[in-house]
């Protein structure tokens, strides 16, 4: 029960961080400079930002960086041992933040909006 917890305050803990910190910040911004997570997306897996409506996209990135922040916490407080925690969460931290965006990108391809796809 305290790890359903721990995962339930993580999550909206981020998201209210996402929300009032790094929306509003990146809405002002748009073309000057776009969140990392944007231009990870926009990079690696060539999104059309003028065929994406950009607000939508960034509550799906604070909603998936949310989970993953979430998730990453609940897994690893579950180690007890300190070299483990960190060892354990530098990797799981790589594996689901690259796995969550790829599931993004499916989600966008789906929908048609990746460049050179119809």
């Amino acid at each position: 029960m305290e790890e359903l917890f721990l995962f339930l305050l993580s999550f909206v803990f981020v998201f209210i961080l996402y929300q009032l910190f790094i929306i509003p910040r990146a809405k002002r911004r748009k073309k000057k400079k776009q969140p990392a997570e944007v231009t990870y997306l926009v990079n690696r897996y060539h999104l059309d930002l003028e065929k994406v409506k950009y607000n939508k996209l960034l509550h799906i990135i604070a909603i998936v960086s949310s989970l993953d922040i979430a998730l990453i916490v609940s897994i690893i407080m579950s180690f007890s041992n300190f070299f483990l925690e960190v060892i354990g969460g530098f990797l799981v931290t790589l594996v689901i933040i690259f796995f969550s965006y790829h599931i993004v990108y499916l989600f966008y391809k789906r929908k048609g909006m990746i460049k050179n796809e119809s």
